[in-house]
């Protein structure tokens, strides 16, 4: 092992996001990724010692068993890992640190400063890349009667979902949680600025991989009554020079298709509006293995261990 490089752990690598992970960190040079044999992962005493000897731990685990895997980590003391945690358990703990570094100027030095940082879920990414910029301006009030309509590919549903897609087919088109108790919601809310539960309506379409977040919205309910372009502005000047997150101007073909960023880590957002209706819709576009989840884990994996800074 080379003196100079950190050390990282995937526990749960077996799984989608894990896999996801472990396929970018391979190209990554500058760390070394450990492993325990296959009869061991669930093993706590050796998870443990494995935590022990490395810099960093992602968690790509449901989220009881994320939990449990923090507390073993935290049981080292002056031992203890990094924690980058790809699971929705600790997305709203004030103790870790929300990893979506274009949400603040700030966030990256967060990150980078954080021994535990959440990775956020992939339709929050899109739904707080979204909003975020327009309530902190105050276009859209805080509680504002929001409406989140998206669509993945089936990837995103765990190992029994992908398993059922790639034997059977699969229902071409399905909507989901529709109790509107999804737990991605408390995260949207709170990091969206939302003082208002919004109403999110998730599906599943039989394509593998890629989302489409969108938002409607009545212009002459906002507040100054804005065009389409005012926000479109604001989310210009929000996100100006990110490298991942780009405000696109929507086409003339006036449609979009979930799986165009495949194999990204970009984050596209538009606005398409129709002046003459004061009608707008938001969407957000990414690929929902991308910035919605690997990809985005990779970013934080980066900042957590100020690799940009390091010799290749």
């Amino acid at each position: 092992m080379a003196s100079n490089q950190p050390s990282v752990f995937i526990d749960g690598e077996a799984g989608t996001t894990g896999l996801g992970i472990r396929k970018r960190l391979e190209m990554v040079p500058e760390i070394v990724l450990r492993s325990i044999p296959a009869a061991q992962r669930k093993d706590p005493s050796a998870r443990q010692d494995i935590m022990a000897e490395c810099d960093l731990v992602v968690l790509c685990l449901p989220d009881d068993a994320a939990r449990e895997a923090a507390a073993l980590a935290g049981a080292l003391g002056n031992d203890a890992p990094k924690l980058l945690d790809a699971s929705t358990a600790h997305r709203v703990d004030p103790e870790w640190t929300y990893g979506f570094p274009e949400i603040a100027p700030d966030q990256p030095g967060k990150i980078a400063m954080s021994r535990k940082v959440a990775n956020p879920g992939c339709y929050p990414t899109g739904a707080i890349g979204l909003l975020r910029p327009l309530v902190q301006a105050g276009l859209v009030p805080s509680d504002y009667p929001i409406t989140i309509s998206a669509v993945s590919g089936y990837s995103g549903g765990g190992r029994s979902m992908i398993e059922a897609h790639d034997r059977a087919g699969g229902p071409a088109f399905e909507l989901y949680a529709l109790g509107l108790e999804h737990k991605h919601v408390p995260e949207i809310e709170f990091f969206a600025g939302l003082s208002r539960r919004p109403i999110f309506v998730p599906s599943v379409g039989h394509f593998r991989q890629g989302m489409l977040v969108s938002v409607p919205l009545y212009l002459d309910d906002l507040p100054g009554r804005p065009t389409g372009a005012d926000l479109q502005d604001v989310l210009r000047a929000f996100y100006e020079g990110s490298e991942h997150v780009t405000v696109a101007v929507g086409s003339t073909a006036n449609q979009l298709e979930p799986e165009a960023l495949n194999g990204t880590d970009r984050l596209d957002l538009y606005v398409w509006a129709n002046e003459a209706r004061r009608h707008a819709v938001l969407i957000a576009h990414l690929d929902n293995l991308g910035k919605g989840a690997s990809g985005a884990a990779v970013q934080n994996l980066r900042l957590m261990l100020d690799l940009d800074s390091r010799p290749n």
